[in-house]
């Protein structure tokens, strides 16, 4: 694993949310009428990805970007000070802004403006060392030429760490020396129909054809394709591709999805995993950056809990199911081993409402419970193994040897407990009672226990 920074490289973007609410159309015209606007500006492009990056990482981030001397390029400078070390390479041609006019979470139109390529000045020496000295490079090409300066794609080839590149329809070819290519179905498509290499289909087969192309036409180390809600597929140009399903996500803004895969690939190879575990870590981080905003929510600093496996749009679900006047369940417990009757407590809490959260103790907070030699499974292990229980909407990890707290955080209308308790007051239920919150006891199917189970396994 190197020091250096994760460096950026690419075409740095203003993008402005215009948002605000309708109830009626225009007479003249059927079209919304949007009132109560409140202005949003951040980083965009590659811009953004530098940011995304520096929110995930106490590693430096440096962005290197073409910056004209506009207005745009002043308001995008004030949006990176204290994020990321820009290192500006002049340039003409204007600061591309996009402005979305959205209503709540749905855009109505966007509105682009500036020039659609900018030249190029000298690359400043301060560039090149940052790229020479990098732990990793990502190139995010948003088509506006930065990839297909002379200058810029010298000193790529020299590049210190792996280069990532995330590629445009309108950019340049990766340079070969590239590590990972990150195109997503459509540019794949599109790229590998150029090539004269596509065969057509939108199937897992077609998807590895045209990533085995597309390193051919590249000459570049590996490709992914990204697939949205399908995960992505991963292919070094012979044998199986990997594919790396994606948790799926309800609601969310999809809007920079790609720079988070993108940036959460380059900081894995940076901190030292292989292309398919830094694939995997990209799926990862996509998903939870979708489900807390996208690139709305870009200013809010991320939960870092190193011990939380599956916390991130908690409060997304929360709110859709209680702006929709549903019902918010929650249970808790270790969950070490998996067993029948946790399965059918958690079935029968979750038809008790419209969505189930799942509070597990930490790996310290099991050890505290119930000994040194607990728990068996790590909590991001049980997590995961939770959250793929069809009748589990979400999992949150809590360090205490109690819920009270994160009951609190969370305020469900029920908290449900298996039969074990039957006939006694929960200790959760005085936390309920602050909120208006009801605790209930489920049936519980006898005879089936973590601890049973390890003891049985000793016989």
């Amino acid at each position: 694993m190197s020091a250096g920074p994760l460096v950026v490289v690419g075409d740095a973007l203003l993008d402005v949310d215009l948002v605000g609410s309708s109830s009626r159309l225009t007479p003249d015209a059927p079209v919304p009428v949007v009132e109560d606007v409140e202005t949003r500006e951040r980083p965009g492009g590659a811009a953004l990805a530098a940011v995304i990056a520096a929110q995930a990482t106490g590693r430096e981030v440096v962005l290197v970007a073409p910056l004209a001397d506009d207005e745009g390029a002043a308001r995008l400078r004030a949006l990176l000070t204290g994020r990321v070390r820009l290192v500006a390479v002049p340039a003409t041609g204007g600061t591309a802004v996009k402005q979305r006019v959205r209503v709540g979470d749905h855009s109505v139109v966007r509105i682009d403006s500036g020039a659609p390529a900018v030249t190029l000045g000298e690359l400043p020496a301060e560039a090149v060392e940052a790229i020479r000295g990098a732990a990793a490079v990502l190139v995010a090409d948003y088509g506006r030429g930065t990839t297909s300066d002379a200058a810029v794609r010298a000193a790529l080839a020299e590049a210190g760490g792996p280069v990532v590149w995330d590629p445009h329809p309108r950019g340049a070819d990766p340079v070969p020396s590239a590590r990972l290519v990150t195109p997503n179905a459509s540019e794949a498509a599109r790229v590998a129909a150029a090539a004269g290499a596509d065969a057509g289909g939108e199937g897992l087969a077609a998807v590895g054809a045209r990533a085995e192309a597309l390193i051919r036409h590249w000459g570049v180390g590996a490709v992914v394709v990204t697939l949205g809600a399908r995960g992505a597929l991963l292919s070094y140009g012979e044998g199986a591709p990997m594919v790396v399903p994606a948790v799926p996500v309800t609601g969310g803004d999809p809007c920079g999805a790609g720079d988070s895969f993108a940036a959460a690939a380059a900081l894995a190879l940076a901190d030292g995993a292989v292309t398919g575990e830094a694939v995997a870590v990209a799926v990862a981080s996509a998903g939870r950056f979708v489900a807390a905003g996208g690139a709305s929510a870009w200013d809010t600093s991320p939960v870092r809990e190193p011990n939380v496996a599956a916390e991130d749009g908690v409060s997304a679900l929360l709110a859709r199911v209680r702006n929709a006047g549903g019902t918010v369940v929650a249970t808790g417990g270790c969950f070490d081993l998996l067993h029948a009757g946790h399965v059918a407590t958690l079935r029968a809490a979750r038809g008790l409402g419209d969505c189930l959260v799942v509070c597990i103790n930490s790996d310290d907070s099991v050890r505290r419970l119930k000994g040194p030699s607990r728990p068996l499974v790590t909590a991001p292990d049980r997590a995961r193994v939770l959250e793929a229980l069809e009748f589990v909407d979400a999992v949150v990890v809590f360090d205490e040897d109690t819920p009270a707290q994160v009951l609190d955080r969370l305020r469900p209308d029920v908290w449900a407990k298996g039969g074990d308790y039957a006939g006694a007051d929960l200790p959760e239920a005085a936390v309920l009672r602050q909120w208006g919150g009801q605790a209930v006891v489920l049936p519980y199917l006898d005879g089936h226990s973590t601890t049973a189970l390890v003891e049985r396994s000793r016989v």
